[in-house]
């Protein structure tokens, strides 16, 4: 039986671990080759056997807007086009009030999860549009839309991919590329690692269905958006909240 995605090359960045790796596990199971950005060396060398299927891997900084065209450059050239763009690379960043949060942290955390998202388009969109065709699909936060106490740069920096994929969206409306971005509530990935057992229930407390998310129910909505069944929804966001989300 054909994959939905048979034919079609898939970019996942941060894809070695969490939402990201349940994302590139569910495009491989649906037919699409895959490509794994990542700045965590190791976890790339062992891609391959995680996914086991043959992965192009890129060790890339998505900080870096040269190192993340070169990403692009380099994975568009090794498997002949990009057709799927997935940015679930992202940093939580530590727990404090905005009044205390160090300025160091407060700008590794805008620079990972927005300008890294950034990058990415800019270096892929062209080649996309050179395909004639594209799928982008962004992971967000329902803390960019409610804000999370404790959290504000992690929410800043999500509500700004929010309104990036809106841009987009309608930038590139008039082509065959469709950018929309998911918000989930919290999801069981390592990233639980970097927050404090206070904030982690606190977000468990915001979710009426009362429990985390599971990465592969994110990876299911992900797949949809980034296939040719989305052809009509493009600068949106789509909700995975457990019904938190309240608009």
């Amino acid at each position: 039986m054909a994959g939905r995605f048979d034919g079609q090359t898939a970019v996942v960045t941060g894809g070695v671990s969490g939402i990201g790796l349940a994302i590139a596990r569910r495009l491989v199971a649906d037919g699409a080759r895959i490509a794994v950005w990542d700045v965590n060396q190791a976890a790339l060398a062992e891609a391959t056997t995680v996914l086991q299927t043959q992965v192009h891997t890129v060790e890339v900084d998505m900080t870096d807007a040269d190192a993340v065209a070169a990403a692009a450059t380099g994975t568009a050239a090794a498997l002949g086009k990009i057709d799927i763009l997935v940015t679930s690379a992202g940093i939580t960043g530590p727990n404090a009030t905005a009044w205390d949060y160090a300025v160091a942290d407060w700008k590794r955390v805008i620079d990972v999860n927005l300008h890294g998202v950034y990058y990415c388009a800019r270096a892929v969109v062209p080649i996309m549009l050179a395909n004639g065709y594209g799928r982008i699909v962004n992971i967000a936060s329902v803390a960019g839309k409610e804000g999370n106490p404790n959290a504000a740069a992690y929410s800043a920096s999500k509500a700004a991919v929010i309104g990036l994929t809106k841009s987009l969206g309608k930038e590139l409306a008039a082509t065959e590329i469709r950018v929309n971005c998911v918000t989930p509530a919290a999801v069981k990935t390592p990233l639980f690692s970097q927050m404090s057992p206070t904030q982690i229930d606190y977000m468990l407390s915001k979710i009426p269905i009362g429990r985390f998310g599971e990465v592969d129910e994110v990876a299911s909505l992900v797949c949809w958006l980034a296939s040719r069944e989305a052809s009509f929804s493009t600068g949106a966001v789509f909700d995975v909240s457990g019904g938190r989300a309240t608009y």
